[in-house]
C-alpha cells in the first residue's frame, strides 16, 4: 500500500492538466532489446515508429469518434548477435523493413474499436537496415555489424491490418479493467492472427477505452463528449499469435534469392508489461516485450525480450 501511494505521490506532478481537447497527436516509438539489456543485441533488435494522428467530424451516430493515423516504421532483424561473419552460423537472417502505413480507428459508443490499414514498403537492403544498425553501433560504441551482405533481399512490402477491442470488464472505482484484443494482419511481409487480453490497473481512475492514451483515441473536437483527461496506469497484455508467413525469416516469394532463409514456428505466445501516463500535452510510456521463438532452430531458444519507449505530443 505504502508503495502504491509513493508512486502515486511520485507521479502526481505528471499527471495534473487542465481538461482540454486535442485533435492532432504526433508520436515516436522505439523498440531496442538494449531498453532491458546492455548485453542483448539480437534477433528483433530496433524498430522505429512516427505517428501522425488526427480526428476528423463524424457523421455515424454509432461512432464516438473516428480517429486517422499516418506511420512511418522501421523494424531491424539479426541473428544471435550482430557480428556473425560465417554464414553457416546465421540461426535467423538479417534483415530490415521499411514502410509506411495508413489506418483509420472506428471508436464505437459501447467501449468498442475497430481499426484497419494498410502498409506499404520494402524489405531488404533499400530498407537500410544495416545502415541504421551501424549509425546506432557508432552512437553506442559498440563493434561494426557484420554479416549483413547475407540479409533477407530487396522484396515490396504490401500489408492489410484489422484489428478489435472490446471492453469485457471493469469495477465501480474505474481502477482495474479487462479488455479483449484481436489482430489480422495478412500480406507480402506478414501473414498471422493474433488473440489475448489487455489489463489496466490505475493509479487514478481510468478513462474509457474510447478515450484512453491505452488504445491511442484520446483525440477530440466539437463533436465529441470527452475532453482530455489525466492518466496514469499499468498494464499486463500477454497474446497468442498463429503465424502463416514472415518475410523477414522466410524471405519473401517475390524474390527468391535470399541466402538465409529460416522455418518459422507458428505458435508464438507475447507478453507486454508496461506503464503509461500523460503530462500536459504529453503522454509517455515504457513496456518490457517478451516473445517466445519465432523460427525453428535459433541458438538461444528461450525467447525474446526488448523494451518499449512511447513519447507523443497532443496539437489543439
Amino acid at each position: 500500500m505504502k508503495s502504491a501511494l509513493t508512486i502515486a505521490l511520485f507521479l502526481l506532478p505528471f499527471i495534473i492538466l487542465s481538461q482540454e481537447k486535442f485533435s492532432k497527436e504526433f508520436s515516436f516509438v522505439t523498440d531496442n532489446d538494449l531498453y532491458v539489456s546492455f548485453k542483448r543485441d539480437r534477433y528483433y533488435t530496433n524498430g522505429m515508429f512516427l505517428n501522425y494522428r488526427y480526428i476528423k467530424d463524424n457523421s455515424n451516430n454509432k461512432l464516438v469518434k473516428k480517429i486517422f493515423e499516418w506511420q512511418l516504421g522501421h523494424e531491424m532483424f539479426t541473428p544471435y548477435k550482430p557480428v556473425v561473419t560465417n554464414i553457416d552460423d546465421h540461426d535467423r537472417p538479417f534483415a530490415g523493413y521499411l514502410y509506411g502505413g495508413f489506418s483509420v480507428k472506428n471508436v464505437y459508443k459501447k467501449n468498442s474499436i475497430l481499426n484497419y490499414g494498410v502498409q506499404i514498403g520494402i524489405v531488404g537492403p533499400n530498407a537500410y537496415g544495416q545502415e541504421l544498425q551501424e549509425f546506432i553501433h557508432d552512437i553506442y560504441g559498440f563493434k561494426k555489424a557484420e554479416g549483413w551482405e547475407y540479409q533477407i533481399q530487396n522484396a515490396f512490402g504490401l500489408n492489410l491490418k484489422a484489428s478489435f477491442i472490446q471492453r469485457l470488464a471493469f469495477n465501480e472505482t474505474k481502477t482495474f479493467d479487462l479488455n479483449l484484443e484481436t489482430l489480422a494482419q495478412v500480406g507480402t511481409i506478414y501473414t498471422d492472427v493474433s488473440a489475448g487480453l489487455n489489463m489496466r490497473l490505475g493509479f487514478i481512475p481510468l478513462q474509457d477505452i474510447m478515450n484512453s492514451i491505452g488504445y491511442n483515441t484520446n483525440l477530440n473536437n466539437d463533436d465529441t463528449e470527452y475532453k482530455r483527461e489525466a492518466e496514469s496506469f499499468f498494464y499486463i497484455k500477454p497474446m497468442v499469435r498463429y503465424a502463416f508467413y514472415d518475410a523477414t525469416l522466410q524471405g519473401s516469394f517475390l524474390n527468391t534469392s535470399s541466402e538465409v532463409t529460416k522455418e518459422l514456428i507458428p505458435v508464438v505466445f507475447d507478453l507486454e508489461v508496461g506503464l503509461k501516463f500523460t503530462a500536459n500535452r504529453f503522454n509517455f510510456g515504457y513496456a518490457f516485450n517478451y516473445n517466445t521463438s519465432k523460427s525453428e532452430n535459433l541458438r538461444y531458444t528461450y525467447g525474446n525480450k526488448y523494451g518499449t519507449i512511447l513519447v507523443s505530443y497532443l496539437i489543439r
